[in-house]
């Protein structure tokens, strides 16, 4: 039972197919993209852990309606979850642009969510600030 959700995270982080992985046809996305709105980063992190990923690998090919899970946590409020996911990527992947050509802060700004702890919290990675920690 639990070869299913391995096959389905190694399948995801081995892919460098261009397409992202949508939330209504994978499991591991759906249950991911979940917890990220509902702002529940210790089934976040457990849910990664037991389906043995790391966020950095994947988080180029997971898609939440659309949108980055950044811009997801953002939507949703979800602080904690946020900042979890922003100290997890390298600084090459938080200063990246998205398929609109906008950066993550950039979006941020330009959509009402500059002030937030998330902009905040990739802001500082970004700046040289901000390690590994929860």
């Amino acid at each position: 039972m639990r070869v299913l959700p391995l096959a389905l995270a190694a399948a995801i982080a081995a892919s460098f197919v261009p397409t992202q992985a949508k939330a209504d046809t994978d499991p591991l996305v759906a249950s991911i993209c979940d917890y990220v709105k509902a702002n529940d980063k210790n089934r976040l992190r457990k849910k990664l852990k037991e389906s043995r990923v790391k966020l950095r690998n994947i988080y180029s090919g997971v898609s939440c309606d659309g949108t980055s899970l950044l811009r997801t946590a953002m939507g949703a409020g979800a602080n904690d979850v946020g900042e979890f996911i922003a100290k997890r990527l390298s600084e090459s992947e938080l200063g990246a642009t998205e398929g609109d050509g906008m950066t993550i802060v950039a979006w941020a700004e330009a959509n009402g969510h500059g002030g937030s702890p998330i902009t905040a919290a990739i802001k500082d990675r970004l700046s040289g600030g901000g390690g590994e920690e929860d």
